[in-house]
C-alpha cells in the first residue's frame, strides 16, 4: 500500500493500547456503580422521610429528580464526549458522581438531598453510554459480543441486587450508607480509567473540528425530557389527564419533542444525531430495547411489592425473592459470550423473548399460597431471557454503525431503555390501583344474601366471632372479615393483569426480533494496516 492510497488514521481499525479486557474492567466498575443507584434507594424512602421530616409522597423527588436528570444528560452524551474529550469527560462524571454521592449520604434535608440527586443523575446519565461506546471500539467487531456480555453484567444485575442490598443496609445499619458505598467504588474506577482509557484518533480530530453549541437543541430536549419523566412518575397519583398541570405539561412536552426532532434533522452539528435512526438495526434494536425496558422494570417494581403488600414480606426479603433473577442473567451471559459468534444472533434474541414472556405468565399465576420457592423459578427463567437478549440486542443494534456515531448511538439506545422503564412502571402502577377497584367491584357485587356461597362463609365467620365475643358485632366483623379479603383477592387479580399485559410485550417483540440484519464480521484488515 503506497502513501498515496492509504486512509489517514480516523478511517482504519483503531486498536486501543491496552488489554481490552482491563478497558472492560475499568468502565464496568463505573456502570455497576451508577446503575446499583437507580434501584439501591427505593426500598430506603419511608427511612429517608422520618429522617428527614419529610411525607413519602415528598420523598419520591428522590428518585424523580435522578431520572430527570439522568434522562436529559443521556441523548447527549456523544456530543459532550467530542466536545470535551471522551476520557475528561467520563473521569468528570465518576468525580462527580463520587462527589454528589457524598453529599446525598449528609444531606441535612430534603432539599439538600433532592439537589445532590439532580447532579448524580446528570453525572451518572453519561456512564452507561460512554462505557459501552468504549467497549465496542475497545474490542474487534468479531469479540464485540463478548464486550457486551461483560458490559451487561453490569446492567441486568445491578438493578436486581440494589432493593436486596438497600434493604438490607438501610435495616442494618442507615439509609445514608447507601450513598457512602459509592465513594470507595468511584474512587477506584476513576484510577483504573485514568489508567487505562484513551481517546482514538477520530475523536481527537472530531474535537479539534468541533464549532458551536446546539443550544436550541439540548434546551428542546431538556424541557421535554424532563417534562416526559414528571409526568410519568407522578401522573397515576395526579389521576392522570383528570388533572390540569398534567395535560399542559403533556401539552408542552409534544409541542418540545416535535420541535427537537425537526431541529435536530436540519441542524448540522446536532446535540443528537437523529439520523442513525435511517440504519435499520439501529431503528429495530432501538425500539425492542424500549420494550426490553418496560419488561425488566416493570417487573423489578412489581415483584417486591406483591411481596410486601400482599405477603407481607420485609424489603430484604422482598430483594432476595427477586436476586435469582441475576443468577439466570449471570448464567446466560456466559452461555451468549461464548456462542455469539457461532450462533444467529437473532435466534438468541428471539429465545430470550420467549423466556421472558414464559416468566411473566409463571408470574401471573402466583397465589397468596405459595413459598419464596416458587418465586425463584420465573426469576431465573427471566434472568436467562434477560441475558440472551441485551448481549446480542446490543452488538447488533450497533452492528453497521461507524466508530465515530457510537457515543451518539449509545446515548439514544440507553435513554430509551430508561424511558421503556419509566413508562412501563407507569402502567403497570395505574393497572395495580384500577384494576384493584375494577375488581374489587366486580367482587362485591356478590356480598347478597341471595348468593349462597357469600351467605355459607358469612354464617361461618359469624359464628366463629360470637363464639370470642359479644354476638352484637359478630355479623358486622365478619362482612368487615370477608371485605377485606375482596379486597385481597381483587389486589391480587390486577398484579396477574400486569402480569399477564408484560408477557404479551414480550411475545410482541419476537417478530419484530426477526425484522434485525444478520450481523456478519468485516475481514480483519492487513497486518501492515496497523
Amino acid at each position: 500500500m503506497t502513501a498515496a492510497n492509504t486512509p489517514p488514521l480516523t478511517e482504519r481499525q483503531w486498536s486501543p493500547g491496552f488489554n481490552p479486557w482491563l478497558i472492560a474492567l475499568s468502565v464496568m466498575l463505573a456502570t455497576f456503580m451508577e446503575v446499583l443507584d437507580t434501584s439501591i434507594a427505593n426500598v430506603a424512602l419511608p427511612h429517608i422521610a422520618g429522617n428527614l421530616s419529610a411525607t413519602t409522597d415528598e420523598a419520591t423527588w428522590v428518585l424523580t429528580s435522578y431520572l430527570v436528570s439522568n434522562a436529559i444528560v443521556l441523548p447527549a452524551t456523544g456530543w459532550l464526549g467530542v466536545r470535551f474529550g471522551r476520557k475528561r469527560f467520563l473521569l468528570t462524571c465518576i468525580a462527580l458522581f463520587s462527589a454528589a454521592s457524598a453529599m446525598c449520604g449528609a444531606a441535612p434535608s430534603l432539599g439538600a438531598l433532592i439537589a445532590a440527586r439532580v447532579l448524580q443523575g446528570a453525572a451518572g446519565g453519561a456512564l452507561q453510554p460512554i462505557s459501552q461506546s468504549i467497549l465496542l471500539e475497545s474490542f474487534p467487531p468479531a469479540k464485540r459480543g463478548v464486550a457486551m456480555a461483560a458490559f451487561s453484567l453490569g446492567v441486568v444485575v445491578a438493578p436486581i441486587i440494589g432493593p436486596t442490598l438497600g434493604g438490607w443496609i438501610t435495616d442494618h445499619y442507615t439509609w445514608r450508607w447507601i450513598f457512602y458505598i459509592n465513594l470507595p467504588v468511584g474512587v477506584f474506577a476513576f484510577y483504573l480509567c485514568q489508567l487505562f482509557i484513551e481517546d482514538p484518533p477520530y475523536l481527537i480530530a472530531a474535537r479539534k473540528a468541533a464549532a458551536r453549541i446546539d443550544y436550541i437543541g439540548f434546551s428542546l430536549m431538556a424541557i421535554g425530557l424532563a417534562t416526559l419523566q414528571i409526568i410519568l412518575d407522578k401522573g397515576q397519583r395526579d389521576d392522570w389527564f383528570a388533572a390540569p398541570w398534567i395535560r399542559w405539561a403533556t401539552l408542552i412536552c409534544v409541542v418540545a419533542m416535535v420541535c427537537f426532532i425537526i431541529w435536530e434533522l436540519l441542524e448540522k452539528e446536532p446535540i443528537v444525531n437523529l439520523r442513525a435512526l435511517k440504519d435499520r438495526n439501529f431503528a429495530v434494536g432501538t425500539a425492542l430495547v424500549t420494550l426490553l425496558g418496560v419488561v425488566l422494570y416493570s417487573t423489578i417494581t412489581l415483584q417486591p411489592l406483591f411481596m410486601q403488600d400482599l405477603m407481607g414480606y420485609t424489603a430484604f426479603w422482598s430483594g432476595v425473592a427477586l436476586s435469582p433473577r441475576g443468577i439466570g442473567a449471570i448464567i446466560s451471559v456466559f452461555f451468549v459470550g461464548r456462542v455469539i459468534g457461532v450462533l444467529d444472533s437473532r435466534k438468541l434474541i428471539t429465545c430470550g423473548f420467549i423466556l421472558v414472556a414464559y416468566s411473566s405468565f409463571l408470574l401471573s399465576r402466583l397465589n397468596l399460597q405459595i413459598s419464596i420457592f416458587n418465586v425463584a423459578w420465573p426469576n431465573i427463567v427471566m434472568g436467562l431471557g434477560m441475558g440472551l437478549i441485551f448481549v446480542p440486542l446490543a452488538t447488533l443494534t450497533m452492528a453497521d454503525l461507524p466508530n465515530e456515531q457510537m457515543g451518539n448511538a449509545t446515548g439514544i439506545f440507553n435513554l430509551m431503555r430508561n424511558i421503556g422503564g419509566s413508562f412501563g412502571i407507569s402502567v403497570v402502577t395505574t393497572i395495580l390501583a384500577r384494576g384493584a377497584q375494577a375488581h374489587q367491584t366486580y367482587i362485591a357485587a356478590h356480598f347478597t344474601p341471595y348468593n349462597p356461597a357469600f351467605q355459607h362463609y358469612f354464617l361461618k365467620l359469624k359464628s366463629l366471632f360470637a363464639l370470642h365475643g359479644t354476638s352484637s358485632h359478630s355479623a358486622h366483623k365478619a362482612v368487615l372479615s370477608l371485605y377485606g379479603l375482596a379486597v385481597q383477592q381483587a389486589t391480587l387479580l390486577a398484579y396477574m393483569d400486569a402480569f399477564r399485559l408484560l408477557a404479551f410485550c414480550s411475545l410482541v417483540c419476537v417478530p419484530a426480533a426477526l425484522a434485525l440484519k444478520k450481523l456478519r464480521f468485516r475481514k480483519a484488515p492487513p497486518a501492515g494496516v496497523h
